[in-house]
């Protein structure tokens, strides 16, 4: 793979690991699949492209970027719990939402161009570091993010809303209002995703109505690879993974558009990494078992003691 393809990839993973952050917050911390990320991660980047295309500091559109999605994750779960609507459908609604209010946001239009506009990777423009700003840029923010959501995930606080997705019951019994974890925790989550999309809009020169697509597939391909390879032993582990983790799925992603997968394939890619890394822990248990079946019909018993074998007795005569 060219070296300008891979810094790419390794620019735009650490981007959507701040998205991937917050598919963790609802999907592992609040054990709630939220569909809301397709919307928000647009609604992110919309207002990030209008703000930017009017002349306004590039860094205020990420924070109102945030805001937004704070609100869209927060519509989510009032509806979830003060309505009663289940979190899928709940999420499906207000996805289905914020298409419309996207568009609004938008001016109607599909898409805005940022061609030639300041953005926050041009922050190190000028100076000696200007060849690395828009890393350096990636770098600082991912770095911030995962500082404040391990210190926020640390407090008394933070250990409540891990543990209302763990037992909800056992929680609400010990007199904290889980609807009010949920509430924080959706927001907080949706927030991460649309500042993710505001800074891919940045990022791309352009906030399309439709680049969400899918975004909730490789939120979960992060957080799951990452799992997977690198373990989940600690709070601290388990969020370094998920930003390794979408690292590595757009490298992946990358290396195959570069040995010629159709673009018109990639969302089918991305299912099918998002399926295997889900079925790892299966695959692995049918994998143990054909190989120790192998192993007693080739190699023979001696290689796999049967259980039930009795053990003949130090310097005996076998009968």
């Amino acid at each position: 793979m060219p070296i300008p393809l891979l810094v790419g990839s390794v620019e735009q993973g650490l981007i959507y690991a701040v998205m991937a952050l917050g598919v963790f917050l609802s999907f592992r911390t609040l054990n709630t699949p939220d569909l809301t990320v397709d919307g928000s991660f647009v609604l992110g980047a919309a207002f990030s492209a209008v703000i930017c295309s009017g002349g306004g500091n590039p860094f205020f559109a990420v924070v109102v970027a945030f805001v937004a999605g704070c609100l869209a994750g927060s519509v989510t779960a009032l509806l979830n719990t003060k309505l009663q609507i289940q979190p899928l459908l709940a999420g499906i609604l207000v996805m289905l939402g914020l298409y419309s209010v996207n568009l609004r946001v938008l001016g109607g239009k599909a898409n805005i161009p940022l061609m030639n506009i300041k953005t926050i990777y041009n922050s190190f423009d000028g100076t000696a570091l200007e060849a690395y700003g828009e890393i350096l840029v990636i770098f600082l923010v991912i770095s911030f993010v995962l500082l404040l959501l391990y210190l926020f995930l640390q407090t008394k606080l933070g250990f409540a809303l891990r543990a209302t997705g763990d037992n909800e019951y056992m929680v609400r019994a010990s007199g904290i209002n889980t609807n009010r974890m949920k509430l924080i925790g959706m927001a907080l989550a949706n927030g991460l995703v649309a500042t993710s999309g505001a800074m891919i809009a940045q990022y791309q020169s352009y906030a399309d109505v439709g680049m969400g697509l899918g975004m909730v597939v490789i939120g979960l391909a992060s957080v799951i690879i990452g799992e997977v390879i690198f373990g989940t032993k600690t709070l601290r582990r388990r969020l370094i993974a998920v930003v390794l983790g979408a690292v590595i799925y757009r490298v992946v992603i990358a290396y195959s558009m570069s040995r010629g997968l159709p673009a018109v394939d990639l969302k089918l890619i991305s299912a099918i990494i998002v399926t295997i890394a889900l079925s790892i822990g299966v695959i692995s248990k049918y994998l143990l078992k054909y190989y120790k079946r192998f192993a007693m019909t080739t190699l023979g018993k001696k290689l796999i003691p049967s259980p039930r074998a009795k053990a003949t007795p130090e310097g005996g005569d076998q009968k």
